[in-house]
């Protein structure tokens, strides 16, 4: 391996771990903060604005993400097709960043669900009371479980992004190559 990614490696990291780092301030800080609005109807309110505001955020780290490891899996063709473990790792990556592109998505749609209903009585961002109309209750019981999913998820890709650092050592790639021929 002789050409540096810088760039495309940082697109990729970076973009990972803003996604990643966004969506688990949002579950804790935001979503937690809102739960403690002292007035009900402004709970799911306070959560959606602030998840509004953090959307084009959230996007641009996806790009980034996809750009970069699109840009990687390109410089490293020939180590994804004959390095022993390179590719299954490379697979599974690939796999989950759908799972975890789902989940966004599944979240910005309930959330969608939420934030049109305007002010509505609720217990938290995410847990709905007695008074909440029904359809935004479902979407925030729904969301309640979908806002672990994300970051539970970009974080096993950081651990497979760190797996694949260390397949690029030289003697990691020498027994690749070797064990693979």
């Amino acid at each position: 391996m002789t050409t540096r990614n810088t760039v495309i490696r940082s697109l990729h990291d970076v973009g990972l771990a803003v996604w990643c780092g966004g969506a688990l301030m949002g579950a804790i800080g935001l979503n937690g903060t809102a739960n403690r609005v002292i007035d009900s109807k402004d709970r799911a309110a306070t959560a959606s604005a602030g998840w509004a505001r953090w959307a084009p955020v959230n996007a641009m780290a996806i790009g980034a993400h996809a750009i970069g490891g699109i840009g990687l899996i390109a410089a490293n063709k020939g180590r994804v097709a004959g390095q022993d473990g390179v590719a299954a790792n490379t697979i599974i990556k690939a796999a989950l960043t759908g799972v975890a592109l789902a989940s966004t998505a599944f979240s910005g749609w309930k959330g969608a669900v939420v934030a049109k209903a305007g002010q509505f009585p609720a217990d938290g961002a995410v847990i709905p009371s007695a008074a909440t109309p029904p359809e935004v209750a479902t979407a925030q019981r729904q969301l309640r479980i979908a806002q672990w999913v994300t970051p539970a998820v970009t974080a096993v890709l950081i651990v497979l992004g760190a797996a694949q650092g260390e397949q690029q050592r030289p003697t990691q790639v020498l027994k690749g190559l070797l064990h693979r021929s």
